[in-house]
């Protein structure tokens, strides 16, 4: 079936590198049978995407696709259809890296990793989920169909659930104590079983009509006062308050037990509603009282207020008078003077100038005719300014001047085409720009296109950039081992060249000796050096190796950012065509 199953027809548009991935893909059928031998991905009209979304719904992870099957799909849906499939690899966790594009192009070398693992996690999801199913299963079996040590031991389970509960009711609604009352030395029966009923908090006591004496009750744990009950009844206080708080009806005493108390003890009652009634009359009073201050403070505030308005009024007014006498004065002055003046000319008069004088008079009197016959003219030389305005107004909207009227206003209009002219120019170079900047941006599948090559050829870079750098690695080693294998032989041909001399004597052979020791120990410390250096790339490279697990995270996240932004702008997008529309 599974050697069946690799007669797959798909569309691969005579790209042979996609027949070699599928070749690849399928050339590895023990591990294809071990993964994939219990599920239906083995049927050969089954996708490759229909696969992955069975897996990933396996381990319990939602993905957003429709539940029939499309046949003819755009390119649009397809891609749509695949980033909903990425999406979910990063929120499950998948340590491999896989790209829309790659699922529709069937790149099946990056495809296989994923499905491998999407296989694992699938089994291992439901080794998880086994355990819980089978309980389930059985406990809906013994549900329908129960066993007789199952209805024993759920008859007993049951009777000790019941004999709990009422044991829990008893403890919760049993009678508890309340109050306390202090030792008195009261031996009415009567009275002693009322007050018990009441430490124990019942209220619904039996009504009475005889009086009784006063019964003092407070608290026997604290030594501060206790404050006066309503009405002047009897003084008590919890002791007991552990589990469960005091409804309020409870509290509340009926109308029966307050007219026992009452009868109780009325001489205290009035005692304190007279008290009552004084300390009511007093803050009467003292309420009426602050009421006025605080009426009196409003009025003296108000009052204070005009007091300052009226003083600036009066400041303002005081200026104004002021003043009112400056200019008085210095009308009376000059008039003074002019006065002076007259009396200085009417004794200068004399027979002599008398004529001189009418003459000036007679002068004065022309310039003041002058003055006014100026004033006139210049009134009526404005009023025919306005007549003959209003003439050539008439004269060049008369039909003689329509010519001119005309050239004007095609000269007015030519002046005004031109500017229009101008601003569409203006315009038409705003359009051509932002056109050439719409045009640099790409598209949707110009961007994929770019993602690809650019990922291709990054991977080009890489695989170049790698080969060469073990070149070099392999040279460094190589010329390192060419060192120490020189060196080494130089030592050997100096040992065997003086060995026979320094065995001939036993100096020379002592020296010989220390010279080899000598030799040992600075081999040992290359060796340690050696080491030393070995260790320190080896936690270079762990620390490589941790860069680059956070660096994938952070890849990781920018993927799912950028996606999650791709999501945004398109909502954005449609929002806006809508609002458009509306």
């Amino acid at each position: 079936m599974l050697w069946e199953s690799r007669l797959i027809y798909v569309k691969m548009k005579n790209n042979w590198s996609n027949l070699v991935k599928l070749s690849i893909f399928w050339s590895q059928p023990d591990i294809l049978e071990q993964e994939l031998k219990d599920y239906r991905i083995l049927i050969r009209l089954l996708l490759v995407v229909g696969g992955m979304t069975w897996c990933i719904e396996s381990c319990n992870f939602d993905v957003d696709v429709d539940l029939l099957f499309h046949e003819n799909l755009t390119i649009g849906q397809k891609i749509s259809l695949t980033e909903k499939i990425v999406a979910m690899l990063p929120i499950m966790n998948c340590p491999h890296r896989l790209e829309p594009h790659q699922i529709q192009g069937l790149d099946c070398i990056h495809i296989f990793p994923v499905i491998r693992w999407l296989v694992k996690r699938s089994m291992e999801t439901r080794k998880e989920t086994a355990g819980f199913v089978r309980s389930y299963a059985l406990y809906q079996y013994e549900k329908a169909h129960p066993s007789i040590q199952n209805q024993v031991s759920d008859s007993s389970e049951k009777n000790d659930i019941i004999e709990t509960n009422i044991q829990a009711v008893n403890r919760a609604y049993g009678p508890r104590r309340r109050y306390k009352k202090l030792d008195s030395a009261t031996t009415d029966e009567i009275t002693r079983i009322k007050s018990t009923i009441l430490e124990y908090g019942i209220v619904q006591l039996p009504t009475t009509s005889s009086a009784e004496p006063e019964r003092d009750y407070s608290t026997s744990h604290s030594t501060e006062d206790t404050s006066e009950a309503v009405a002047g009844a009897t003084v008590v206080k919890p002791v007991e308050n552990k589990t469960h708080q005091v409804q309020n009806d409870e509290e509340r005493l009926s109308a029966s037990t307050v007219g026992n108390i009452v009868s109780l003890q009325a001489q205290e009652i009035v005692q304190v509603s007279e008290r009552y009634a004084n300390l009511s009359i007093d803050s009467e009073d003292i309420t009426n009282e602050s009421r006025i201050h605080v009426a009196l403070g409003k009025q003296k505030v108000s009052l204070k207020n005009r007091e300052r308005k009226l003083k600036e009024n009066r400041d303002a007014l005081m200026k104004s008078t002021e003043e009112a006498t400056e200019k008085l004065k210095q009308i009376q002055e000059s008039e003074k003077a002019i006065e002076e003046e007259l009396k200085q000319m009417a004794k200068m008069e004399t027979d002599e100038n008398r004529e001189v004088i009418k003459k000036l008079e007679e002068l004065l009197a022309v310039h003041a005719g002058l003055k006014d016959q100026s004033h006139k003219f210049r009134e009526q030389c404005k009023a025919d300014a306005n007549y003959f305005q209003k003439m050539v107004e008439n004269i060049e909207n008369s039909e003689p001047y329509e010519e001119q009227n005309r050239t004007a206003e095609y000269d007015a209009l030519k002046e005004s085409i031109n500017e229009k002219r101008l601003l569409l120019a203006k315009k038409n170079r705003a359009i051509a720009t932002l056109t050439r900047q719409l045009d640099d941006i790409p598209g949707r599948s110009e961007l994929t296109q770019y993602q690809l090559r650019f990922m291709e050829l990054y991977n080009q870079v890489a695989a170049k950039h790698k080969e060469t750098k073990q070149y070099y690695t392999l040279y460094n080693t190589l010329d390192d081992t060419k060192l120490y294998l020189s060196k080494e032989l130089s030592l050997l041909n100096s040992i065997q060249d003086n060995y026979k001399e320094a065995m001939a004597s036993a100096s020379g052979k002592e020296q010989f000796l220390k010279q080899f020791e000598a030799i040992i120990e600075g081999v040992k410390r290359n060796k340690e050096k050696v080491a030393k250096k070995c260790e320190e790339e080896k936690d270079r490279r762990y620390n490589y190796s941790k860069q680059l697990a956070s660096l994938v995270e952070i890849q990781r996240k920018y993927v799912a950012a950028v996606k999650q932004l791709t999501i945004e702008c398109r909502k954005n997008e449609a929002l806006l065509a809508q609002l458009r529309a509306t």
